[in-house]
């Protein structure tokens, strides 16, 4: 409530209308991790039966669309609010824009690695976090991913992949999910790949403010800001 009221004392209409975007984004990332995004969903279908895309595909859009809503709209959107009230034109507004968004997921994409690879003493928060709560991230994403490519040439690929799809399904509730998710998820390239993504979401972030901003101590900052997000450990 009090940063509403600050909010409202800026009468900047624009800057209100974007910090309230965030507030929408906000509550509809909430209401998708609460739906999740059910593995065997056969709405996105050509005739109801075949899904037009690999389960793993559409799990992990969902998956960085709600990462967007919950994380990346909030930065992407108090960047752009910097540079509305620094009165710069729409060019640098834009990049700022773009700058914060790409930054945001890449910090979600790297929180959600660390969750499978920190102890709860260098997280300053318990460990798993996600799947205790049964939510499925980037890198049991893509350990399913992994499991799809081989499921059509090998019995055992296929068998690990449905016990994926079965565990995300049902948010990993049965006593030895947790452990067996890890272990899927440490069998295959998933934390590298999530933490990899991230890297291009941070080099898109830096290219953003590359391009349009001046060369000063301010935009050196900001380069180094996007880096030490993928390069953190808590």
């Amino acid at each position: 409530a009090r940063a509403c009221i600050y909010l409202a004392r800026l009468r900047n209409v624009e800057t209100v209308e974007t910090i309230s975007t965030v507030i929408e984004h906000l509550v509809r990332g909430e209401v998708m991790q609460m739906r999740g995004s059910a593995a065997g969903d056969l709405n996105n279908t050509d005739d109801g039966v075949t899904p037009k895309n690999p389960l793993s595909y559409d799990h992990m859009i969902y998956y960085l669309r709600k990462n967007f809503y919950k994380t990346g709209s909030l930065m992407a959107n108090s960047c752009k609010s910097a540079a509305v009230l620094g009165d710069y034109d729409d060019e640098i507004v834009h990049a700022a824009y773009r700058y914060g968004k790409h930054l945001g997921v890449a910090f979600q994409l790297i929180d959600d690695a660390l969750d499978y690879e920190g102890s709860a003493m260098s997280l300053g928060k318990p460990g798993l976090a996600d799947l205790n709560a049964g939510l499925s991230t980037a890198p049991i994403l893509f350990a399913l991913q992994e499991k799809e490519e081989l499921s059509s040439s090998d019995a055992q690929g296929k068998r690990e992949m449905e016990e994926i799809i079965s565990m995300m399904k049902r948010k990993y509730r049965n006593n030895g999910d947790i452990e067996r998710a890890v272990e899927y998820v440490n069998a295959s390239d998933g934390i590298r790949k999530t933490k990899d993504l991230a890297l291009v979401h941070v080099e898109v972030a830096v290219e953003a403010i590359m391009e349009h901003l001046e060369p000063s101590v301010y935009r050196d900052a900001l380069v180094h800001l996007a880096y030490k997000v993928v390069d953190r450990s808590r």
